[in-house]
């Protein structure tokens, strides 16, 4: 056995059964030698908040409500009759696998109920029977060994296995061993391996390993199964694969060889089904269900002693909190779920709070202090949600468990954050976010699988999305109301695109990226686009320099007709005022845009209206929804050559600082052409070298993202391609201070000289500090 594997099964041994740091249903006692008799104890409690939840709390009582409004509806439609073909009506195909796991989904809804101290279900033996009744119906009719499985292998390995499994825990006391141990049985068919997955037994990788863990856990508990439990502690380090799948080690961790590339990435970025950002998808839904497996083991013979596991406060740190915007976790990098009209109104953030809520009781002391100050400053700005109100009683009394702490919110973010490995860039300010949504050879364009997420054509094609106080700007049915061709911030070819074209693409192009300085809000980002399928071809830059975003285009080529995309904002009434004029345009309630050549552009104010079908045939619903939009783009024509643009975001503006910029015109534009990019604001002077050259200060000798702000100096290599990146600093006056390892610093001639050893970086800014 490997030194590694080793490791992972010795070190940190009861770090997940520390002092518990939180009273409630989450608190983790010590158990030594506990039994599998006690974990399903602890599962219950973690499904239905425990024997100590208190219904008349107001808000417990509100998430009791929740579950029995659930319950009524399903045993309002539930077929009972001796001869019934069908539970409900809604959920009778037998060719899509989802109407399985969406049954036995639905059973669970009724057991939870049955379950929960202060539901009106609670302890019902007329619903205790019409459970027993709808596993045995299904498990004669749809989910067993005898059966054909069809369709999706997650609908019955994951979906389906986990609900069924829940069910057996919250009636485990009124069903007969005999007929457990079948349907256990059933369980253990479909889901027999923490390491495996799917009819062909791939290797499961990423969220899907956890969630097959977590099924085969939930299994083992209630089957006395403790050889299946050691091979759940395993398979989250994959023991069995000396390491290679682990979902706890990052991907380009020293030595690592993953040969799939999904998981976690130590800049942050998460990619599943190889090569899609989804943070937003599969991510938080790792966290969300390692955070509840880990508290399953902790404290356990089966606890989970793998060193790298202290990778999972940083996935808090680096891959979920610069993602979230008071709220609202980044569409560009949510995947198809975007398309989904039941992860909108910041749904996904929901999962990622109760995950991080799941991880305080084990957490180290420090650990544990920094988790509260950050959730209960997730949970606190966003005014748009209020996560008591939807989350679960378990999880609602550890967050008023947060709330009540002496530990104070952490305060907004600040921060600028870039993702080299997954091409996605964010930038907090006191007031907005913004989100900079790119992909390259290296990451595809936009998922869409299983008839979702069908219109996401222009997704990377330099997407920007900004938060500001419009907390439901990107929700209230925004993703199928939005002109799919006029994302803002795109260059695109207007020309009219099937469902799902083009997914799963990469660009041609290595040149996304950009250069980030230390302890700011400062940064280069750019783009080398290449339009799929088309022959566009656009070079694009974005200078965010705190309150300011400058955006520079060149190069613009294509055979089609083509545009950029200025602004598409969602309206909150419609009436908002728009005011146009020579040099800039101003958005109440948005913010402003400053055109410095006075470029001319094109407006439209209009209402949308689309169903949720059209760009998810799966989950989608045939509702018309209509919403205000207005639209701010560049018109570069009908084939156009080396055309470009040049104008400056001020998100939250008001429309007299938008006469004041387009006035005053601090920017300053140096280059914008296929050498380079570069703007000068104060004293910030930021470059994206498409290739070798100069400008002003800076010599490069080749593709390079350079940030010169006042002492400071960021460099990257943004195609991930090059050893070394040579930079060239004129001018004297300069004394260094310090430069990070892999720098080389010296003097040439009244400036200096900066070899810079990309070879491991990835994308990443390497930066050297002068006096």
């Amino acid at each position: 056995m490997s030194d590694l594997i080793l490791r992972r099964r010795t070190v940190l041994g009861g770090m997940l059964g520390a002092a518990a740091l939180t009273a409630g249903p989450l608190t983790l006692p010590a158990w030594a030698d506990a039994s599998t008799d006690e974990l399903r104890q602890r599962w219950h409690t973690l499904l239905t908040g425990g024997p100590t939840v208190d219904p008349s709390d107001p808000d417990l009582a509100v998430a009791i409500a929740r579950i029995d409004k659930l319950a009524k509806s399903a045993l309002t439609t539930l077929d009972r009759s001796a001869n019934r073909t069908t539970l409900w009506p809604d959920l009778a195909s037998t060719t899509l696998s989802n109407h399985v796991a969406s049954n036995l989904r639905r059973i669970k809804q009724l057991a939870v109920a049955w379950g929960t101290t202060g539901s009106a279900y609670a302890g019902n033996a007329q619903v205790a029977e019409d459970v027993l009744g709808a596993l045995d119906w299904m498990y004669a009719n749809r989910y067993s060994p005898t059966l054909p499985r069809y369709d999706n292998d997650y609908d019955w390995e994951i979906g389906g296995a986990g609900a069924f499994a829940d069910t057996l825990v919250l009636l485990y006391d009124v069903i007969d061993p005999a007929l457990r141990a079948k349907y256990t049985a059933a369980i253990n068919h479909y889901t027999n391996d923490p390491n495996l997955w799917r009819a062909d037994r791939q290797i499961a990788t990423g969220a899907n390993r956890v969630w097959i863990a977590t099924v085969v856990a939930v299994r083992a508990v209630l089957d006395g199964d403790t050889a299946a439990l050691v091979r759940v502690r395993d398979a989250i380090s994959d023991v069995e694969g000396n390491g290679a799948n682990s979902v706890l080690a990052f991907n380009d961790a020293p030595g690592r060889t993953d040969g799939t590339g999904e998981g976690f990435y130590s800049d942050g970025a998460f990619l599943q089904h190889w090569k899609h950002p989804y943070n937003g998808g599969y991510g938080k839904e790792l966290l969300g269900t390692l955070s509840s497996l880990l508290y399953l083991l902790g404290g356990t013979p089966w606890t989970v002693t793998d060193p790298d596991l202290d990778n999972i406060y940083h996935w808090i740190d680096d891959a979920f909190d610069p993602l979230i915007a008071r709220g609202d976790l980044m569409g560009s990098v949510c995947g198809r779920e975007i398309a989904r009209p039941s992860k909108q109104n910041h749904a996904p953030t929901q999962t990622v709070i109760e995950g991080a809520l799941r991880l305080i009781p084990a957490a180290p002391a420090d650990r544990a202090e920094q988790l509260t100050a950050l959730v209960k400053q997730w949970i606190t700005e966003d005014t748009f949600r209020d996560f008591l109100t939807v989350t679960d009683p378990a999880s609602l009394v550890a967050a008023r468990a947060v709330l009540a702490s002496g530990t104070p919110a952490r305060g907004p973010l600040v921060l600028h954050k870039q993702y080299p490995r997954m091409d996605k860039a964010a930038h907090h300010r006191p007031g907005f976010t913004i989100g900079l949504s790119a992909y390259s050879s290296r990451i595809y364009n936009y998922e869409s699988i299983q008839t979702e997420h069908l219109h996401g054509w222009h997704l990377s094609d330099g997407m920007v999305l900004v938060y500001d106080d419009d907390l439901g700007h990107y929700s209230g049915d925004y993703w199928p109301t939005v002109d799919p061709y006029r994302l803002p911030g795109t260059t695109v070819d207007t020309r009219r695109l099937a469902d799902s074209y083009g997914f799963r693409s990469t660009s041609a192009a290595d040149w996304v990226g950009g250069a980030a300085v230390p302890g700011t809000t400062i940064g280069a980002y750019g783009m080398d686009l290449r339009g799929h399928g088309t022959e566009l071809r656009a070079l694009k830059s974005w200078f965010l320099i705190d309150d300011v975003m400058v955006c520079l285009g060149s190069d613009i080529s294509g055979p089609g007709a083509v545009e950029t995309i200025v602004e598409n904002r969602k309206l909150r009434t419609g009436q908002e005022t728009f005011t146009e004029a020579p040099g800039y345009c101003h958005l109440a309630g948005t913010g402003g845009y400053v055109f410095p050549d006075q470029t001319s552009v094109r407006v439209l104010r209009e209402n949308r209206t689309a169903t949720w079908r059209e760009i998810n045939l799966k989950y989608g619903t045939d509702v018309p929804v209509t919403r205000p939009y207005q639209t701010v783009w560049i018109d570069h024509g009908a084939a156009p050559v080396a055309q470009g643009y040049y104008y400056v975001q001020l998100p939250t503006a008001s429309l007299a600082a938008t006469e004041a910029f387009a006035r005053t015109r601090p920017v300053r534009r140096l280059r914008a052409d296929a050498t380079v990019h570069a703007v000068r604001l104060r004293n910030v002077l930021a470059a994206n070298f498409w290739t070798a050259g100069s400008v002003d200060e800076i010599t490069v000798d080749g593709p390079a993202s350079v940030v010169v702000a006042g002492g400071s100096v960021a460099v990257s290599d943004p195609t991930q391609a090059r050893t070394s990146v040579t930079v060239d600093l004129t001018g004297p006056g300069r004394r260094l201070v310090s430069a990070d390892e892999g720098v080389q610093v010296t003097r040439r001639g009244s400036g200096w000289r900066l070899v810079v050893d990309v070879t491991n970086r990835h994308g990443g800014t390497a930066a050297v500090t002068f006096h």
